[in-house]
């Protein structure tokens, strides 16, 4: 008897594809936006032929030994490197069980992790250490799923990989489609999943918004409203108020409004919701039965990004070249930003430098911010004073956390009774008398030589104030730190990369400061060409590592990815300014890409600790 196929809504030629691809005995990747179905679409394939699946979440912490698997370290001591001593991971799981292995995020997965799949996805086997080879059962395939190379904190999966995978890419669905979803899931009435689907698919096309919501805002957007509704006993066509609070709650924590946007969500999505169902009109009528895609659903190809035609055109240009342009900050402004403006500067052109000292001496960073932003004040002879004054507070701020540089530090195997344990040369030593002695074991320590740093700068849209104060801090003291084993440069960059301290020149650090306080808040953030300018600054220095030190919130809205860019680069550092949840997750992500850390930056104060731990 033949199971009826799982119902999958819109995705009919994705699955086709998909069942063919596995009966073919081929590996697929998925590709699409949150909330496209590539997890249901897979389950239902699984379920559709018989096969296992076994779950993978794709991370920077996923490494090969937590993939493949591996000894138990105490089962070794106590009877060696036996099969039985051996845990398997997922990837031996599957191959051993003619199952599919679904690995989640491909991109976010670190490339040394993927690279041990390459050997699996050719010849079906792979040689684990000490345990042999393992070959996969005939049932065997993997299936991974990644989002697109734009989204945050992903990298594009090397050709290596590629090269052995088919790829099936996921959109969003038409309209009816997700409408059909939302109302399977809620048993909404049509009304009220036709303006949350309306709403969300708005989210998607708005000008200033770089994500919208998927489906599952919708979802939840319909049961937020129909319980509010009920709650306040109103019925849809007079609950407009309720709509928008429940539009605030289910996608405000789903977009990302534009980087350099002075907008919060709510605005956004009052806009929309204004488009969608304007103040003098009732909520948008569901379409006539049999409105809908043309059969076979979705159209199995990622959206990509609108044309520029017409008078919307010449309005995103428009608005791409204000945010080019020279920005000053009027004393209006100033006032409305920083409590201490008036006792600061009393008058236009004036700058109280004592007023300063004693706002420095009871709050560092509120003055910080304020010298910041009196730097490209719209008063020209305040702007001057300020810039003069910054040139002097910042270095001296950053002469007082400036590391004294120990050069590249790497683990080497030693004989020293310090460091972690090396388990298999200390194995290889032992003779086998219990407790081992001390010259029988080896551990590892870290050595150091020289290094070439690039601190890189981010100048886009979102700093200010605060941001800039730290960014020119941060400058000051990685040019104090170079000595004979540290040579360093400095960058900035947005959409564009300017150098404001070439590798190998010296500049002083007070003409460093005054040139970055001077640069401001343009543009969108390339972080890829940022890192290339970086290698470029680096490849001719004499050094035994290249170290990039990256001052952003690694949010990247333009060009390649940035972990393209990483190639000559030995170790990528980040320090986080003024850091958001989703900031940090992207420099945790980047950092681990590049083999280095990550260093959150509240405050002046954790930017001197920060530096010393990734200069020292």
């Amino acid at each position: 008897m033949t199971t009826a196929p799982t119902p999958v809504v819109g995705l009919r030629r994705e699955r086709e594809v998909l069942t063919v691809a596995l009966a073919t005995h081929r590996h697929v990747v998925l590709e699409g936006p949150p909330g496209t179905g590539k997890s249901t679409l897979l389950r239902a394939v699984a379920g559709d032929t018989g096969h296992d699946v076994v779950f993978v979440e794709g991370n920077a912490e996923l490494t090969p030994a937590r993939l493949v698997g591996q000894y138990d370290p105490s089962a070794v001591l106590a009877g060696g490197y036996l099969p039985e001593n051996f845990t398997d991971g997922p990837l031996l799981t599957a191959m051993r069980g003619s199952g599919l292995l679904y690995l989640e995020e491909l991109n976010r997965i670190p490339e040394e992790t993927l690279n041990v799949l390459i050997t699996v996805l050719t010849e079906g086997e792979i040689a684990v250490p000490r345990l042999g080879t393992v070959r996969a059962a005939s049932g065997f395939r993997l299936i991974a799923a990644m989002n697109p190379f734009d989204a945050i904190g992903t990298a594009r999966v090397g050709q290596a990989i590629a090269d052995r995978m088919c790829r099936v890419v996921l959109g969003y669905q038409p309209e009816e489609a997700e409408r059909e979803i939302v109302t399977g899931v809620t048993g909404a009435a049509a009304g009220t999943v036709t303006l949350a689907v309306r709403l969300v698919r708005a989210t998607r096309e708005h000008r200033d918004l770089r994500t919208g919501s998927s489906v599952r805002g919708a979802i939840d957007l319909v049961l937020l409203l129909d319980g509010l509704l009920g709650l306040r006993g109103l019925d849809l066509p007079g609950g407009r108020e309720s709509a928008r609070d429940a539009a605030h709650a289910a996608l405000s924590g789903r977009i990302r409004v534009t980087e350099g946007v002075d907008r919060t969500p709510e605005a956004v999505l009052d806009e929309i919701l204004d488009e969608v169902w304007p103040v003098d009109a009732g909520p948008p009528e569901p379409p006539p039965a049999g409105d809908g895609p043309p059969p076979g659903g979705g159209q199995g190809k990622a959206p990509g990004p609108p044309a520029e035609a017409g008078p919307d055109a010449s309005t995103s240009r428009r608005d791409r070249a204000s945010r080019r342009s020279p920005r000053t900050t009027g004393r209006r402004e100033m006032r409305l930003r920083h409590d201490a403006f008036a006792a600061v500067s009393p008058d236009v052109g004036e700058l109280d430098e004592d007023a300063f000292t004693g706002l420095m001496g009871e709050d560092p960073d509120a003055a910080a911010a304020l010298l910041a932003d009196l730097a490209t004040a719209t008063d020209r002879e305040l702007r001057a004073a300020a810039r003069r004054l910054a040139a002097r507070v910042f270095v001296r701020v950053g002469r007082t956390g400036a590391a004294r540089a120990r050069g590249t530090r790497r683990l080497v195997p030693s004989r020293r009774p310090e460091g972690d344990l090396d388990l298999d040369r200390t194995l290889d030593r032992w003779t086998g008398v219990w407790p081992p002695a001390p010259e029988d074991l080896v551990t590892r320590r870290w050595a150091g030589s020289r290094r070439a740093v690039c601190l890189l700068v981010d100048r886009s849209g979102s700093m200010q104030g605060l941001g800039v104060a730290i960014a020119a801090v941060a400058a000051a003291g990685v040019v104090l730190a170079a000595d004979e084993r540290l040579t360093t440069s400095v960058l900035t960059f947005a959409d564009d990369v300017t150098v404001l301290q070439p590798h190998g020149r010296h500049r002083a650090a007070e003409d460093v400061v005054l040139d970055l306080v001077g640069l401001r808040g343009h543009g969108r953030t390339d972080l890829g060409a940022a890192l290339r300018g970086a290698r470029q600054e680096l490849a001719p220095a004499t050094a035994d590592e290249r170290v990039v030190v990256l001052l952003s919130d690694c949010l990247s809205t333009a060009g390649e990815p940035p972990e393209t860019a990483l190639t000559g680069i030995d170790r990528l550092h980040v320090l986080c300014p003024l850091p958001t949840v989703e900031a940090l997750d992207a420099a945790r992500l980047l950092a681990a890409r590049g083999g280095g850390t990550v260093e959150p930056v509240r405050s002046l104060t954790d930017l001197g600790p920060a530096l010393t731990r990734v200069l020292g």
